[in-house]
């Protein structure tokens, strides 16, 4: 398999926005890589001027350079994550799906993370955030590449807490008596309580939802400094909790706009403009930062989900279902990206690129192994739920053609799904005349006959090089004794009391592991 360069991060990133590479006599760069979740792409007020609540992003964008046409590795947490740190899709690292918090295994561990390559670079790499890629034995980031871990080990949907904050449907908070567990909502995650980890111990269950961006902040302005007063370079890997449900903020006045969704992507924006302002304190010129979605909004989740722009998915719409998260449509994948790097990112640039978060396959990107951003001619989106069997490949991007084998919707906010229907030959759009995927190209059309047999081609060549290349196979079993669990004498796994020393988790022996507490 490719390892990514720490360099080919870098000679990329500058190749995007037209510069030259800087010399090594100019020193090795810091990157910080802020990855939002469940965010739309015309969430950000630079992307669609509806939005007003992200003055730090837009200005970002307003001094680096927007990326229209971006696109996460998978329409779902754990495979886009994977893709985003090992520089490839799930059909080879072997993430198609989400992980669970009973799950044994992870992100496989002979695949190769950016982290690992940054460290072994001299870099200091510290992990913030969500995880999701395995958190029992050595799938934990401590393992996979990170100095420093702070965060929670999967989505903050995936525990109770005594501040639930807003989900739909809601949920209660963490019982305190062994009866209250067994009555919560079957979908609610009532029976362990959200874990807070720092490196390999639980510092907090539950976790205080309503002071966890603060906390997220505080730890990353903490590593940047530490990082920057040891002299080395630093790699700062920021996934947060927005705008994923449930929402920890307080209610907003009520002519505030966009309610509690608002609230809460104030709450990022502010988040992200802190970060830039420490970045900038300690050697303005010297970090790439670089912002991203891994998904697009969850629609089922109503007017707590997020805007997807024009990107509609107006066919698949017709027939029912939503066509973002979990979809192969673009509100499924298209997310909003930034890259902000003063001397270096030239300012107020808007990018059409196409361009995503994992390398091209084999055949199709001439030998080159770095990871992070590729420029392409060919983009591979694999089943991400909605429809067809996870992680296979069966839509593609061909410059500014889109084909579909297979369509299907994700659950919509009035609760329908849209059925999986596959197509030989395939759906065709335009995306250039038809970016909300309205009506596909007419297959007696002369466009579409001159478009498929290029597409045909390109398909087949995708599906023999992962066929040919070192696949990875992901463990999926689950053992609840694999639970992050502080206390398994209490309820939901609290732990004692604050104040108390939190519990180490053993991470030695699979055995040994914190029991699920019901």
């Amino acid at each position: 398999m490719g390892t990514p360069s720490p360099w080919a991060v870098l000679v990329l990133a500058v190749a995007l926005a037209g510069l030259s590479a800087p010399r090594a006599a100019d020193g090795q760069p810091n990157f910080i890589v802020i990855l939002a979740d469940d965010v739309g792409w015309g969430d950000l007020g630079a992307n669609w001027a509806e939005t007003k609540e992200t003055p730090h992003l837009d200005e970002l964008a307003a001094e680096g350079t927007r990326f229209v046409d971006f696109h996460s590795a998978a329409s779902t947490c754990s495979p886009s994550r994977a893709s985003l740190l090992t520089g490839r899709l799930g059909a080879r690292n072997g993430v198609t799906h989400n992980f669970a918090v009973t799950s044994v295994g992870g992100l496989p561990l002979n695949e190769t993370t950016l982290a690992e390559v940054l460290r072994e670079a001299g870099y200091s790499t510290g992990a913030i955030g969500k995880w999701h890629l395995g958190h029992h034995g050595r799938h934990h980031p401590s393992f996979r590449g990170f100095d420093y871990y702070f965060g929670i080990p999967y989505s903050h949907d995936m525990g109770c807490t005594d501040t639930p904050g807003y989900n739909l449907p809601p949920c209660p908070p963490c019982p305190r008596h062994g009866a209250a567990a067994r009555a919560a909502r079957k979908d609610c995650y009532a029976e362990v309580a959200l874990p807070l980890f720092e490196n390999l111990t639980i510092v907090q269950q539950p976790v205080n939802l309503s002071s966890l961006a603060a906390r997220y902040a505080e730890e990353a302005a903490r590593f940047i400094r530490r990082a920057s007063s040891s002299g080395r370079p630093f790699f700062l890997y920021l996934a947060l909790a927005h705008m994923h449900v449930p929402l920890g903020v307080p209610p907003p006045p009520p002519a505030s706009g966009r309610g509690i969704y608002g609230a809460s992507l104030s709450e990022m924006d502010a988040l992200v403009g802190r970060i830039k302002q420490v970045a900038d304190s300690h050697g303005k010129g010297n970090t790439l930062l670089w912002f991203a979605g891994d998904n697009g909004p969850w629609a089922q989740k109503c007017e707590l989900a997020g805007r997807l722009g024009p990107f509609v998915g107006a066919w698949q719409r017709q027939r029912g279902g939503s066509s973002a998260k979990q979809t192969t449509w673009e509100g499924g994948h298209r997310v909003p990206a930034l890259a902000y790097w003063p001397g270096r990112v030239p300012a107020g640039r808007t990018s059409h690129a196409l361009l995503s978060t994992f390398r091209k396959a084999g055949l199709l990107c001439s030998g080159q192994t770095g990871t992070f951003l590729f420029l392409l001619q060919v983009l591979l989106h694999p089943n991400s739920g909605a429809a067809g069997k996870d992680g296979e490949i069966e839509t593609l991007r061909l410059a500014q053609y889109k084909a579909f084998y297979t369509t299907g919707g994700a659950m919509a906010c009035d609760g329908s799904t849209g059925p999986a229907e596959h197509h030989q030959p395939p759906l065709v759009f335009n995306l250039d005349r038809d970016i909300q995927e309205q009506e596909p190209l007419d297959v007696a059309s002369r466009e579409y006959q001159a478009v498929l047999p290029a597409i045909g081609r390109a398909y087949a060549q995708a599906l023999e090089d992962i066929a040919t290349d070192n696949v990875s196979v992901a463990d999926y079993s689950k053992d609840p004794a694999a639970t992050p669990c502080c206390n398994a004498q209490h309820v939901a796994c609290r732990c004692r009391a604050p104040g108390t020393h939190p519990a180490a988790v053993d991470h030695g022996t699979e055995r040994r592991a914190a029991r699920l507490c019901l």
